[in-house]
């Protein structure tokens, strides 16, 4: 009987079991817990024991020391404490070397020259050990939740999707800003004649929200709150018991009012 082929797997394809890491941890603090544990059982050496945010020598002295706890429940809980900070050392260690092969790239480095740096014996094994440590610092876009496979073509593919969407945000951002130059001097008109368009009513409370971010406004975020803001306004004062009343607000407001509805109109 023929034996079925079997299908390669798709090299950007995420891993099917997502690994467990140990996320984020507060490496100066569990170090401390375990400098207390070691000042309790009174260790003659502890004064020699590395700062707190020195994560690795305090982990060498840790080990080199161990014997001086006393109590099998001070060993075992020093040993798991030990054992979590060497994996979470282990899992930052990945983004810090790509950070640093990015670094010396940049300097002008050549793969030849990182091959025995990266423990590899070819300019083309450094390359792809290269890729494969930028996979620590990269997010799946397909799924967040996923790491991205530690694969050339998988690494490749999730930084031009990486850029792709980088680039759509600083777009998004432009146009926000080129949008709040044209609406920041609406909203600062109908300011100017609040005093005849305020109704003491949702009027009132949407000219106060403008009030309240237009001297600030700076950020994207803000400049879409604005834009909302004016809009509510516009909607308002839209609305047919209060058209009738709008009209009798003078030529001024009423080009205040004109322009900003133009402005929500146009997008």
């Amino acid at each position: 009987m023929a034996r079925t082929a079997r299908r390669s797997k798709d090299p950007t394809k995420p891993l099917l079991r997502p690994p467990v890491r140990v996320g984020h941890l507060d490496t100066a603090a569990v170090v401390g817990q375990l400098r207390q544990l070691h000042e309790e059982a009174e260790d003659e050496d502890i004064g020699r024991m590395p700062a707190d945010d020195e994560l690795f020598g305090a982990l060498l002295y840790l080990e080199a020391h161990a014997g001086a706890l006393k109590s099998v429940a001070a060993r075992r809980a020093s040993a798991l404490d030990r054992t979590r900070l060497w994996e979470y050392l282990r899992q930052q260690a990945d983004v810090h070397q790509s950070r640093a092969v990015d670094g010396a790239r940049a300097a002008g480095a050549e793969w030849a020259e990182l091959a025995s740096a990266l423990a590899v014996n070819a300019p083309s094994a450094a390359y792809n050990k290269a890729l494969r440590l930028r996979a620590a610092a990269l997010t799946n876009p397909a799924d967040p939740d996923l790491p991205v496979r530690r694969t050339p073509e998988a690494v490749l593919l999730a930084e031009r999707q990486a850029a792709a969407q980088a680039a759509a945000e600083r777009r998004a951002e432009e146009e926000a800003s080129r949008r709040h130059a044209l609406m920041a001097p609406v909203a600062h008109r109908l300011l100017e004649h609040r005093v005849v368009l305020d109704d003491d009513d949702d009027v009132t409370f949407w000219l106060d929200q403008i009030e309240a971010v237009l001297p600030h406004c700076e950020t994207p975020t803000q400049f879409v709150s604005l834009g909302i803001y004016v809009e509510a306004v516009v909607r308002e004062l839209n609305k047919a018991d209060r058209a009738a009343r709008t009209a009798e607000k003078g030529e001024g407001a009423l080009a205040a009012v004109a322009a900003a509805a133009a402005l929500v109109a146009g997008g």
